[in-house]
Order: structure tokens, then sequence, then C-alpha cells
């Protein structure tokens, strides 16, 4: 150990009033963290003691941020840290007479505590002795009686004096004041007491006590008492009852009578053992008269006196040791304690640093430390009588937030005792829990046509953790949803987590959302997790059946025809429609609302298929009309319905001369709304530019159909879509064949192009007004059995008067006259062109 010296001062003089003390500082450092100062008694409030940083390698930033401080000790008012420059002052009068006694060398110690992380350094103080006292006598006079027939050299005992300083400072000397009778010799007994009468130290400046010494002549008395022993030795136990027996002094004397009597008393030397014990003046018998406390004084010597009556006496000694007994349980004092700790610390994380003492000795003093083996926590001595409480493992505040931890600390007396500390630890949080969803995915049902806003679901999570660490917010993750971020179709509530439509949704453009919704938390760093969300979009009945054929135009007049050698069942044509809806909203039936004959026809009302349900008749009409409604299953019910024109014929001729009528009432009312328009025209624009336009716009016209007429166009084929069976009821099993023609020479330079169908159909133009008659010479070409033509498109051409037939399917022995045209008669057509179109179902 090495020992580093310092000086504060000198020593003062002699002859100054004021003492400039110096003051060894002894800094013993060592790898628990221990310095020791040294420094005289009775020095000034405020006066340095030592620079504890530097001593111990501190940073001040250190001191101040580790909240240094003193702890523990019961003598710590003496001494102040100042953490600001890093120096222990004195904060009180010390005086070693009063903290230390007899005892030396004369020190105090204690620790200086910083935390986060807690250290621990003991700091030892050792107060020298200052010649601050004067050697005292009991008694301001001393009576001696001396027989005068005392001999020269007869000795008589006197007091002792008393001083409380220490080592040079204490009792060195006695002088007797000049006289021609006494002289005073001192005597060293076998403690080294000497006996004077004039007491000196040896301290500087030298200080002494006197007592004046008044003797009275008596009669002859030439023997003192004499002690059978110079050193009597005994021993008690502390707390011993008044009264408590220790020894009995012996001393005898040879003379007779009243000068052999001898009487014992105390002569106090270290000015206490007159109030612990008691001696019997007659026998010498010394008892416990007071408290013997073995943690204050473990020895007790007493100056005894014998002494006769004629006033010879002599003394010895009485030594007294004082016996421990297990009579103090261990004190526990918390030197640092942090009651709330992170739940992240890691094991072995000191929790409290403690100090246990026990003012008993040996056995009785020995402490065992020990905490509830049940609790996650351990005890490690780290100083000598200094213990730290650590984490066992690690802290989870969402199992246990909290602990009631009992420090217990048991001497080895017996029998033993113990002193119980409680300690309150608490749980800081730390955001180590992510939200939980209380689903592992959501999902939500909306009906379509939704108003915007509308509130869909919540969705909900739970944090683990406490406070600001478990505050949730809700957040929609950035998707796309149709190429559309997901914020244009719904919004969340980002602290309830309520799901709001923004906007209103149709089934037939989305029928299913789904995005993910992010619970964060409040923590730092926030933590999250995400739950997907899927928004089934519910079909609402808003959409009506779509009828895809037979299709309505408003330009011609499609007739679907029925011979009359048609059977029971006979398939005339099928209604299709569909409905952009879903399930039962798209469950479509089919009825006949309206009928020419409801004997003659009925409508599948699962398939929609128009069938005849009796045999077809000469008395039935030509021209039939069925009115078919199609209905949906939603709630309410949707509907649409469709016009289906059938022709009961054989031939073409007997079609259309039933419905010549309606064309002419066609063209009639199209003639009209043509005429209105151009009045309202003429009303608004000046007649004179009408007039020009209207003449151009003819002029431009006939110049067009001159051309188109006098060239020969081909003939384009145009073949519909085939509509698939969307029902599944099997229906539309077969093939079909369509062939068209277009006029060259229509003055309004019009198309027709014909139409699927199950059966044969006619299609007119409105303008079509001709003399079909004419053309009866020619059914027997048409309606011939051996035929080589199947289907045939015909094309009434007025200007040139003949009829040219396009074959577009026969006999396999017949394909090279396919385009082949042939006169077959000459007509004389009107000025409208008239063009119809056969079709014949032929199965393959």
């Amino acid at each position: 150990m090495r020992i580093r010296q310092r000086r504060y001062g000198k020593w003062p003089s002699c002859r100054t009033l004021t003492w400039q003390l110096f003051i060894f500082v002894f800094v013993i450092p060592t790898v628990s963290g221990q310095i020791r100062y040294s420094i005289p008694e009775e020095m000034r409030k405020g006066s340095l003691i030592g620079n504890v940083a530097q001593d111990l390698g501190l940073d001040l930033k250190r001191l101040r941020s580790g909240r240094a401080r003193i702890v523990t000790g019961e003598n710590n008012q003496y001494t102040e840290l100042k953490t600001d420059k890093g120096i222990l002052v004195v904060n009180d009068r010390i005086d070693r007479e009063e903290l230390c006694g007899d005892v030396t060398p004369c020190s105090f110690s204690f620790e200086v505590i910083l935390e986060n992380p807690i250290e621990l350094h003991r700091v030892t103080v050792e107060i020298l002795d200052v010649n601050d006292h004067a050697p005292t006598f009991k008694n301001n006079v001393i009576n001696l009686e001396i027989s005068e027939s005392a001999t020269i050299g007869s000795h008589f005992d006197l007091e002792n004096a008393y001083d409380p300083d220490a080592g040079l400072n204490s009792l060195q000397n006695y002088v007797l004041s000049p006289n021609d009778n006494f002289a005073l010799k001192q005597q060293s007994n076998a403690d080294g007491i000497k006996f004077a009468l004039i007491a000196v130290d040896g301290g500087t400046p030298q200080r002494s006590g006197t007592v004046n010494i008044e003797i009275i002549v008596l009669d002859a008395n030439d023997n003192a008492p004499v002690f059978n022993q110079s050193l009597y030795t005994a021993s008690v136990r502390e707390n011993a009852a008044i009264g408590t027996y220790i020894t009995t002094v012996n001393a005898s004397d040879a003379d007779n009578g009243s000068n052999g009597v001898v009487t014992y008393t105390f002569s106090d030397v270290k000015g206490k053992s007159g109030d612990i014990f008691d001696i019997d003046s007659s026998s010498g018998k010394i008892t416990v008269a007071g408290n013997i406390d073995f943690e204050k004084d473990k020895k007790y010597e007493i100056r005894v006196i014998a002494k006769d009556q004629g006033g010879l006496s002599d003394a010895s000694k009485v030594v007294v040791e004082v016996t421990d007994i297990n009579d103090n349980a261990p004190a526990i004092n918390i030197m640092s304690f942090t009651g709330l700790i992170s739940e992240d610390v890691p094991p072995g994380t000191t929790i409290a640093v403690f100090n246990v003492k026990d003012a008993d000795s040996q056995g009785n003093g020995r402490i065992t430390c020990s905490v509830d083996p049940n609790l996650p926590f351990k005890i490690q001595s780290s100083l000598t009588n200094y213990y730290n409480l650590l984490s066992d493992v690690a802290f989870d505040r969402e199992s246990i937030p909290e602990y009631n931890i009992t420090l217990r600390a048991t001497d080895s007396g017996s029998p033993p005792l113990s002193t119980k500390a409680s300690l309150h630890l608490r749980i800081s949080d730390v955001n180590d829990n992510s939200p939980v969803f209380t689903k592992p995915n959501y999902s939500a049902y909306i009906i379509e046509n939704n108003v915007p806003g509308l509130s869909v679901f919540s969705v909900s999570a739970h944090d683990s953790d406490w406070n600001q660490n478990a505050r949730i917010s809700y957040l929609l993750e950035d998707t796309q949803v149709s190429g559309n971020p997901v914020s244009s179709y719904v919004s969340i509530n980002s602290e309830t987590g309520v799901i709001h439509t923004v906007r209103s949704f149709d089934y037939e453009q989305i029928k299913q959302l789904v995005f993910m919704v992010k619970a964060q938390d409040g923590g730092s760093p926030p933590l999250s997790s995400n739950v997907t969300v899927n928004v089934l979009i519910q079909d609402q009945n808003d959409n009506p059946p779509q009828v895809l054929y037979p299709v309505q135009t408003g330009g011609s007049l499609v007739a679907e025809m029925v011979p009359r050698s048609a059977d029971v069942g006979y398939l005339v044509t099928k209604v299709v429609a569909v409905d952009v809806d879903s399930g039962q909203n798209a469950w479509l039936s089919y009825k006949l609302q309206k009928a020419t004959d409801r004997a003659l026809f009925e409508v599948g009302s699962q398939n929609g298929e128009i069938r005849t349900i009796r045999q077809v008749t000469d008395k039935d009409a030509v021209k039939q009309r069925l009115t078919v409604i199609v209905e949906d299953n939603g709630q309410p019910s949707r509907s649409a319905t469709v016009v289906v024109n059938v022709a009961v014929a054989d031939s073409f001729p007997e079609v259309l001369s039933e419905f010549t009528d309606f064309t002419h009432d066609k063209e009639y009312n199209d003639n009209l709304t043509f005429y209105l328009v151009l009045a309202l025209a003429v009303v608004s624009f000046l007649f004179i530019t009408c007039l020009v336009v209207i003449i151009s716009v003819k002029i431009y016209r006939w110049r067009q159909s001159r051309v188109l007429y006098h060239s020969n166009l081909p003939v384009i084929p145009y073949y519909p879509p085939r509509y698939s069976d969307t029902l599944g009821t099997g229906t539309l099993q077969h093939v079909y064949n369509y062939e068209v023609c277009r006029t060259t020479d229509s003055r309004k330079s019009d198309c027709k192009f014909g139409r699927a169908g199950s059966q044969n159909v006619l299609i007119m133009e409105p303008s079509s007004t001709g003399t079909m008659q004419r053309m009866q010479s020619e059914k027997s070409i048409l309606d011939e059995p051996d035929s080589p033509l199947e289907v045939v498109s015909f094309s009434l051409v007025s200007s040139q008067r003949y009829v040219r037939v396009v074959c577009s399917s026969v006999h396999s022995t017949q394909r090279d006259a396919v385009g082949q045209a042939a006169d077959i008669s000459k007509l004389t057509a009107d000025t409208s062109p008239i063009m119809f179109k056969r079709y014949r179902e032929r199965l393959i």
C-alpha cells in the first residue's frame, strides 16, 4: 500500500495565540475504491479535507450526473462533498475526545456513492489529536493527614490527574511547588500511570494542572496499608444487573486499633468508573452500579485506594473486562435504491446498495444477508459490510410489473438476531411488444350503392406495453386496388380503428376490396403489426335484365317464321337475356305477358324458349305478336320486356301481305318526324340559307346514288356474334348459316344485315312497297324440293329488272355454282328496293 502525505499547514508556534494546523492526507487507492485522509481536530467549517474527484480519478461531470453523495456512517455530519468542485470539506466541529475518547488512532469512515451506474467508494478520515485539554484533578484540594512521628521518606499517595488528549498531548509529568519539608517522587505503576502533585503534559505549548495539598500532623502511625495484589482482573457480562458482583480487593495494615482500620475508595483513573462500579469501603467488594455496554467500553481500569485511620494508604489497580453478549440485532441501512428500473436491463444490474452493521463482536457480529429465493434477485458482497442487490434474470413488466423485496440480515449469535428491510421495486415499461390484433384477419360485407362515409366495421388491437408505448394508432397501408390507392375507397379512424367508406361501391365494377391495416404504437422507436381486411361488396338488385336476343330494332321488323306444319313443341326461337347482377338477383325467369294467341305458344320459365303448345292450323293468323317479360329474382325484382313477332306461314308472299301495313305506317311516321324537324330548322335559320343547303344536299345524294347504281359492288357477308348459354340450360344447340345481300341502287344508300335466328326470319325494309305478287312465278324455284339451294337470298333491283340469286350452301356436287347469277324473271319493281332474307335451319 502506498501512502501519500500532504501538508496543509505548519505546526503552530508556542508563542502565538493563532494556531495554524497542517493536515496529513493519506490517499490509499485500492481496487475497492478506498481513500484515506488525516486531518487535525477542531478545524473550521469549510476547511479542505481532500480532492475526492482527483483522488478517485473521477470527472466532475460524472460526479454531477451520478448524483454523488455521502452515505452511511454515524459521523457523516462532520463532512460535506462539494460535487461542483469535487472536494471534501469540514461541515461541523470535530472533537477527537468526543468522537473517540481513549481509542487511538481515531477515525471515522463513510462512503461516496454514484448512480447510473452505481459506484461505491469508501473514504476514511483520521482525526489527529490537538493539545486542546489541560490535565485536571478530581478535587481542587487534597487533604493529607500525616503523623507527627512520620519518618523521613514516608510516602503518601496522591490522586492522579486526567488529560483526555492522546499521545504526547496526554499527561506526561508532575511537578511539586518548592518547599523545605516534602519532595515529589514520581512512581510508575504497572499500567504506566505516574502519581504526582503538579501534573504537566508534553504538549506544545505545554499545559499543566495544579492542586493544593494541606497537611495535618497526626499521632504516630508507622504502618501503611498494603494490598495483597498490585493488579486485580475481573470480567463481567454486558448489561449485567446492578449489584452484580465483580471482585473483592484486600489490603492489610500492621497497626492496631484505629490505625489498623482500612477503608477502600476509588481513585477514578478515567473519570468514568465511579458511575459504573461501586466499592464497599469496609470490605473492598466491587459491584455493578450502572449500565455496562460492551459496544461503548470493552474494558474498565479502576484505581482502588486503601487508607487507614492514620492517613497512610496504598493503591492497587482493578481491570474489568466486559464480555459481549448478542444484544444487538443487525442494522440495515439502504445506501442507494432505484425504485423504478427499466425492464430491459440485463441480469446482474445493481438494484440497491445497502450497509449492514452489528455492534456486537466476534460471532455475535458476524452477519449473513439473504433475500427471498422465489424472487429474481441475489445479494453480492462488495466492500466490508456493504452488499449489492442484483437482478438475477431478465425482467418482463407485462408479466410482473412490480416486486416487493424483503432483505434479511441475521447474525451468528445465540440465539441469532435478525433484521428485515422491505423494498418496493417497480418495473418501467420498454416498448418491446408490438400491437396484436384481436383477429388474424377481418372480413366485412357491405351492400353496393352505399352512402359515402358509411361505417363498415372496426378493427381492434391491444398492446401489452404501458402508457405511451401502448397507445395505438391505426393506419391504412399504401396499396393499390384496381389501379387506385386504397385511400380512395375507404378511410380509417386512427384512434378507434373504425373503417368508413369514401365512395359508393358498385358491385358490377368491384366485388372485393382487400387491403392492409397497420396498428402502430406510440413507443420510440414505434412497433407495428399488420392485418388483412377483406371487404366483400354484396350485390343489390339495381340492374334490370338485358335482352340479347331477339334484338329490338327501330328501322326494321324481325319476324320468326313458323311453318304451318310445325308440330307440338316446335322451337320457334329463344329469348336470351342476362343480368349483370349476381346471385339470386341474376336468376332470370321468363313469362309470356301478352300474345295474339295464348293457346298457341308458351315460354320456358327457365330457358326462355318459345315453343308451340299445339298443332298449327290454317286458321291461325299469320301475324303473331308475343310480349315476353324477363324478370330477375331480386328483392324487389326488376324486369324487361321483349316483343317477338312470329309469322305463321309457309311462304314469303304470305308473310309480306300481312306486314305491309305495318311498313307503311312506319314509313309515314318516319317522314312525319323528318318534316317536323325540317320545320323547326326553317324557323331557326334563314329560309334562303336553309334552301341552298337542302338543294346542295339533295344534289350530292343524287349523284352518289347514281355512282353506286352503275358500280358492281361485291356482296359483303356479316356474321353476328353467337351468344353463349349463360344459364347453362343447354339451349341453342344448333349451328346456323347466315346469308346476306345488299342492294346497289338504294336511293337511301341503305344497307341491312341479317340476324341470327332459330327459324326462318323475314326482314323487310319499311320502304319496300313493291308488288311481291310478281314473284309468285318464281315460287316454284324456291319451293322445289330437288333444288340444290337450301339457303337463298333475293335482291330485287328495279332498274335492271332481274333477280340475282346467291347460293351460300349447296350440295357437294354443285359447289362450282356458288356465286353464279341466274336470271329468273323480268320483274317490274318500284323505285324503292326490297330486301328480304330467308334463314333455314340446318342441323349438323
